[in-house]
């Protein structure tokens, strides 16, 4: 089924499904493309574990990945006879997560997802947890999957940024908060920019950061710059950076929102919620010319 994605400010919509067990699970709709049954899938020799093969979509080829085996998730694997394929756009590619079975779509706003209990079971691949009918959806944490199941080529962006020596100098020091509810999201993110220079503090959801901000300004320790994630539990991108816009004290920071929705990217609301700058995850060298561009002034 492709689905027709309508995208309200402060709401989520969840696409639920089962992988092994009763545990319900969500992924935000706007990183899924189509649901499809599993086609014939390609073996791929030396792949992770996890990979169940590709399958070639309309002549582009997409690594289907396992879902129950890539978080740990206890009980046998899907069969792919019976599984569906969740086709998911993340970070410029597409990617198929093979589940046991969807469920439907559900709407729920972002101040009932609540981050997940300290110490649960899958608790590193979960970012939010949130009430549906009564029953517990995890809201899973795709980029650390693709993080440890794809792998990506990492080069020295120090090289490929080729700073002069000023604009080298003008970054040292510089201290940036990075926002987002995906650990693996900001350890790309951290890994990307502290080579430059750059010192980091990290924040998991917007309501953490604007704690954190309040909390930097009060010790006069300021970050130069917010580099935040759009979708996260609690308190949202756009949310975050109308808050700082409206606090005298934080309103001349200059934010950076950052989202793995591809196509998602809407710079008109970016703009209008008070962000200087918009990017999609995750091109580390973009990434690095954003906050080099950021931090110049």
């Amino acid at each position: 089924m492709a689905l027709h994605q309508h995208h309200s400010e402060d709401r989520l919509e969840l696409l639920l499904f089962n992988l092994a067990g009763t545990q319900r699970f969500g992924i935000n709709v706007l990183k899924v493309k189509e649901i499809i049954s599993c086609p014939h899938l390609t073996h791929v020799p030396h792949a992770h574990p996890a990979v169940r093969g590709v399958a070639h979509l309309r002549g582009e080829p997409v690594t289907v990945i396992d879902l129950a085996q890539a978080i740990g998730s206890s009980g046998a694997g899907i069969d792919e006879e019976n599984g569906s394929i969740v086709i998911t756009e993340f970070n410029r590619s597409m990617q198929g997560f093979l589940v046991r079975q969807v469920d439907r779509i559900v709407h729920c706003e972002w101040k009932t997802v609540l981050p997940p209990p300290v110490g649960t079971g899958l608790g590193s691949y979960i970012t939010g947890i949130t009430d549906v009918d009564k029953t517990l959806v995890q809201i899973l944490d795709v980029e650390k999957v693709l993080g440890e199941v794809v792998d990506a080529p990492s080069a020295a962006i120090d090289d490929l940024l080729q700073l002069d020596d000023e604009e080298r100098a003008r970054l040292q020091g510089r201290r940036v908060l990075v926002v987002d509810d995906s650990l693996v999201a900001r350890h790309q993110t951290t890994h990307t920019i502290e080579p430059l220079g750059v010192t980091c503090v990290t924040a998991r959801d917007g309501r953490e950061a604007l704690m954190a901000l309040k909390h930097l300004a009060d010790e006069n320790a300021m970050v130069d710059m917010v580099i935040s994630d759009i979708e996260m539990p609690e308190m949202d991108g756009y949310t975050l950076t109308r808050e700082i816009r409206n606090d005298p004290s934080l309103s001349h920071l200059y934010v950076l929102l950052h989202t793995s929705l591809n196509g998602a990217i809407n710079t008109d609301k970016a703009r209008l919620a008070g962000a200087d700058d918009v990017l999609t995850k995750f091109v580390p060298i973009d990434l690095a010319h954003a906050v080099a561009r950021g931090l110049r002034g």
